[in-house]
């Protein structure tokens, strides 16, 4: 037994910053866009877990937005056939489509005014994010065309 204890220790020394791995709350996103004076093309995370607002949040800078100010929930996409891959690797890649998500976010600022922001939303992630904000904002999100609904159903 004694010998298998210095075994367990280094397995546990050298596994233990795995297990330990945390990040700030959210999904990753960038911010593309929108009408929100000083807020840099970035990227950054979108934390929804918070009680009364949206928090956006980069190395540098941020946002918070009350979810009683969103009133626009949106999502569509860009699906771009892929030439370059298909000149330079293969023809097999004019069948492929890279999709690019999209979310914008409509709210009244405290001054009264509307705004948005546009985020690009990694596919991995654009569920969360969809199904994370029509449950804070109580809103439905608006899909910009029957393909992105279907998308962002799955």
């Amino acid at each position: 037994m004694r010998a298998q204890l210095p075994f367990l220790t280094v397995i546990l020394a050298l596994f233990a910053p795995f297990c330990m791995h945390s990040r700030a709350p959210g999904d990753p996103v960038e911010h593309v866009g929108g009408t929100v004076a000083g807020l840099p093309r970035a990227s950054g995370l979108m934390d929804l877990t918070g009680r009364d607002a949206l928090r956006f949040r980069t190395g540098r800078s941020g946002l918070d937005i009350p979810y009683e100010d969103i009133n626009v929930v949106e999502y569509g996409q860009k699906v771009n056939r892929r030439y370059l891959e298909a000149v330079v690797i293969s023809p097999l890649f004019l069948l492929a489509k890279k999709r690019q998500h999209f979310v914008t976010i409509g709210f009244t600022d405290a001054e009264g005014r509307q705004q948005a922001v546009v985020f690009r939303v990694n596919k991995d992630h654009i569920r969360a994010v969809l199904v994370g904000l029509e449950a804070k904002t109580g809103r439905k999100v608006q899909f910009q065309d029957p393909e992105a609904r279907k998308a962002g159903k799955n």
